[in-house]
């Protein structure tokens, strides 16, 4: 195990970012025994993964949705702020919303430690290597060429902000949940992912959301969060 650790350290980018996480990656839930491995290349399942690929390709020539793509990109908590907003109903900042903006920062940084260990353990390679084709998103081809691909860290960032801002704001939940979604989706349209990436990151990321609210300092921060944003709302 602890020459595991030592290697997702080497392989998993952004490390630096995560700030203050409540939990260790060991203290998180472990995908690799609660999740099936990546597809057999010889598998049907594959073949799905194939055809999402070739689907994320097609997505490209909507403008629109490749803007959003790029966006998601972004390894950043301004990114998640920004995209997150709109459905959230409120602008979320440092210096406007600062419970929630705590809040958020917090559950993302935590939810980050779930991919470490199972990233490390596949080191499955990403669909713009194994096509050997160009990604929408040039700035981290190099950097990520030789990181796990499974499960897709920026999905587990996207899907637990939709989660946690959902709990803050139930009446957006829908709303919320569907740009979580799409945030996923924005990771097989650039290329950087396969569709079984995402989908698992997407358990991957309930299952640290659901080990974080047994965490006593998740839930003041959450408390402290529902709070300013009724005080905020006027309710």
């Amino acid at each position: 195990m602890k020459r595991l650790i030592f290697c997702a350290m080497l392989v998993v980018p952004f490390l630096s970012m995560a700030q203050n996480p409540l939990l260790t990656p060991q203290q998180m839930p472990n995908s690799v025994f609660f999740l099936p491995p990546p597809p057999d290349t010889a598998s049907a399942a594959f073949r799905y993964d194939i055809s999402q690929y070739y689907w994320g390709k097609e997505q490209r020539k909507d403008s629109t949705r490749v803007a959003m793509a790029l966006r998601d990109a972004v390894w950043s908590l301004a990114t998640l702020c920004n995209e997150f907003s709109v459905p959230f109903g409120m602008e979320i900042t440092e210096q406007g919303t600062p419970a929630i903006y705590n809040f958020l920062k917090v559950s993302i940084a935590t939810a980050d430690q779930a991919r470490i260990l199972p990233k490390a353990h596949y080191m499955r390679v990403r669909p713009y290597v194994y096509f050997d084709e160009p990604t929408i998103y040039p700035d981290d081809e190099e950097e990520l060429r030789t990181n796990g691909s499974y499960p897709s860290g920026h999905t587990i960032r996207g899907w637990t902000a939709a989660l946690v801002l959902s709990e803050v704001n139930p009446d957006s939940a829908n709303a919320l949940l569907a740009r979580g979604y799409e945030f996923g989706q924005s990771r097989v349209i650039a290329g950087y992912h396969w569709q079984s990436d995402v989908d698992a990151a997407r358990l991957v990321a309930s299952a640290a959301v659901a080990r974080m609210h047994a965490d006593k300092r998740f839930q003041k921060l959450l408390k402290k969060a529902k709070k300013e944003y009724k005080r905020i709302k006027g309710h």
